[in-house]
């Protein structure tokens, strides 16, 4: 209706839109409405099933089409569409595709408006890129404009230029003709709900969690994030690594109980059970968009690594912990593993030994067994009547992007036992790794040394 409000006003042709899915199943509703409402406006309006397109009286046409992969921008490149919209555009596992058409919305008259439009819910594998990308939910109604320069090739000057986003927020509440048919709505939310932040999504569309995620029910960011601490000397310290070239790699640093107290950062001791394990700090290779990675070489992620220890934990071992195992494939004699484990120079000049890792578990089985061992262990972290008896995992209040990541992963459509592996979940398999090897110190093997 936003493309429709413009039909009709004298720009014929040239008011052409496009209505993106990712799959043209996914578009079976929106022609079903289109069908429904567009003949009650607009009498003469005329559906083409075979190029999946409205035109209008005055030549005006709306295309609903499928957007499913990057690649698929090339359909479309060199068009001019002055309206572009996007349904539900969290099932995108990213914005390059929504970023890339923004070079479509264009047009030669200068009266044509243009737009580009999305609708979506909290949930789905692009979740944080969306979140991210437009500042859910502090900026809610709050239009942002970020500048670009470039020079003109006439005039020689440098021209700046504005592009401007907003999100407008929309409740259930909203809908006064569906509440009004069926007034139990709302009863029949709050009663199929699993849990608050469930339920939050549901009717109040939060964007703090994944609705129906794979951590939604078991995630409590009062008791899963801990202010940071002096890690007891007696405490383990190791790291895990998940590797990443165009997409981010994530290196996490662990700390795990040996059942003895800490004291907070307020001063106050408190007790641990044996196996808690606190992620304590992270290197997360991203370019600061979400699921872009740096294209760093192995040996110099190795050498970063070796340099924030050094910084981070002067004076404490440092052990080897689990990687993915992909590292250790051997191709023409070289694997990711041996170049990272390969001497490097740091900074100072000085030379040492690189970073060495061991396999993770990745035997049959052990992906789905993970993620229920990372849920048990984040509901373990929260206080019970009896105290707590079992391992949990809490996370470092400085560890940004496991909190901006781990917590809103959407389960899988097709295996609800698994995380949808389009989201961004490196930090998520990382830490996966690692809470596979709690309380089974002796497949740590030896230390990297002492930093």
């Amino acid at each position: 209706m936003d493309y429709a409000q413009h039909v009709g006003q004298g720009y014929g042709s040239e008011w052409t839109g496009i209505i993106f899915r990712q799959t043209y199943k996914q578009l079976r509703d929106l022609i079903s409405k289109s069908k429904r409402w567009f003949p009650r406006a607009f009498p003469s309006a005329r559906w083409n099933n075979t190029d999946k397109c409205w035109t209008f009286a005055g030549g005006e046409t709306l295309f609903l089409q499928q957007f499913n992969r990057e690649d698929d921008y090339w359909n479309f490149h060199g068009h001019e569409y002055p309206f572009i919209g996007w349904d539900e555009l969290t099932n995108w596992p990213d914005l390059t595709g929504y970023k890339r058409m923004m070079s479509c919305c264009r047009s030669s008259n200068p009266s044509v408006p243009r737009k580009i439009r999305a609708t979506t819910n909290p949930y789905g594998p692009g979740h944080n890129a969306v979140k991210f990308y437009f500042e859910l939910p502090a900026k809610d109604g709050i239009i942002r404009r970020r500048a670009y320069e470039f020079e003109d090739p006439k005039t020689g000057q440098v021209v700046r230029e504005h592009l401007m986003r907003v999100t407008i927020k929309g409740t259930i509440y909203e809908n006064q003709i569906l509440l009004k048919a069926q007034p139990r709505y709302i009863a029949q939310i709050k009663e199929s709900a699993r849990n608050p932040a469930e339920l939050a999504a549901w009717l109040e569309g939060s964007w703090d969690i994944v609705s129906g995620g794979m951590f939604d029910d078991v995630w409590d960011a009062r008791y899963n994030i801990v202010p940071r601490f002096n890690v007891p000397k007696t405490w383990r310290i190791d790291r895990s690594f998940d590797w990443g070239s165009s997409a981010p790699f994530s290196v996490g640093w662990w700390a795990e109980s040996d059942g003895s107290d800490y004291v907070g950062a307020d001063g106050v001791r408190r007790s641990t059970v044996r196996g808690d394990l606190f992620r304590i700090q992270e290197w997360y290779g991203w370019t600061g968009e979400p699921n872009r990675g740096l294209k760093m070489l192995a040996v110099d992620v190795s050498k970063g690594i070796i340099e924030r220890e050094r910084a981070l934990f002067p004076g404490r071992r440092i052990f080897s912990g689990p990687a993915d195992t992909s590292i250790f494939d051997v191709v023409n004699g070289v694997s990711i593993a041996l170049d990272m484990a390969s001497r490097v120079r740091l900074s100072s000049g000085v030379v040492v030994p690189g970073t060495e890792w061991l396999r993770a578990d990745k035997s049959s089985g052990s992906r789905k067994t993970g993620w229920e061992m990372m849920r048990k262990m984040m509901s373990n972290a929260q206080p019970s009547a009896a105290g707590r008896e079992k391992p949990g995992l809490f996370v470092f209040d400085n560890c940004d992007q496991f909190i901006r990541t781990v917590p809103v992963l959407p389960r899988s459509d097709k295996d609800p036992d698994d995380i949808d592996s389009t989201a961004e979940d490196h930090i998520a398999d990382e830490a996966r790794y690692r809470v596979r090897q709690v309380g089974n110190v002796v497949q740590f093997g030896t230390s990297v040394g002492m930093y």
